[in-house]
């Protein structure tokens, strides 16, 4: 064998790249189901006091229409690989965590949702940094 038959790099994704992609396309699937949940919560499918775009005060009307369109949005953006995929899922996520972290007496607090925000961020920034420190050793 000549050595340029064996110096040849494989040209596939290497194992963070897909786990990283599968740990999109969860998080995307999490976004479909807090979209869905939310236009559930628009239509007044479920029987609860303010789940009825009609019987919501303005606050919630504002957050649960921009939430219903922008969860969707994100999960196919995450779905897709798409750049912009994470950056509408930060929105979402930022919005989420200022309803239920910063105005809790108009939102209620809703902590869970807040750390499931905090450990899907903090796993992509992880992702991103682990990508980025193995795209510079390929380089050198």
């Amino acid at each position: 064998m000549s050595d340029v038959a064996t110096s040849r790099r494989v040209l596939g994704p290497s194992g963070v790249e897909v786990a990283f992609s599968w740990f999109q396309r969860i998080v995307a699937v999490y976004c479909l189901l807090f979209g869905v949940l939310y236009w559930v919560r628009l239509v007044g499918f479920y029987p609860g006091p303010l789940w009825r775009f009609d019987l919501m005060p303005i606050h919630w009307q504002v957050a649960a229409v921009t939430l219903a369109v922008l969860f969707p949005i994100a999960a196919a953006g995450l779905w897709m690989l798409a750049s912009w995929g994470p950056v509408i899922w930060f929105i979402c996520a930022a919005t989420e965590t200022a309803m239920y972290g910063g105005f809790s007496p108009l939102f209620g607090e809703r902590l869970p949702i807040v750390a499931a925000h905090a450990v899907v961020a903090l796993l992509y920034i992880a992702f991103r940094i682990v990508l980025h420190w193995r795209k510079r050793q390929a380089l050198q």
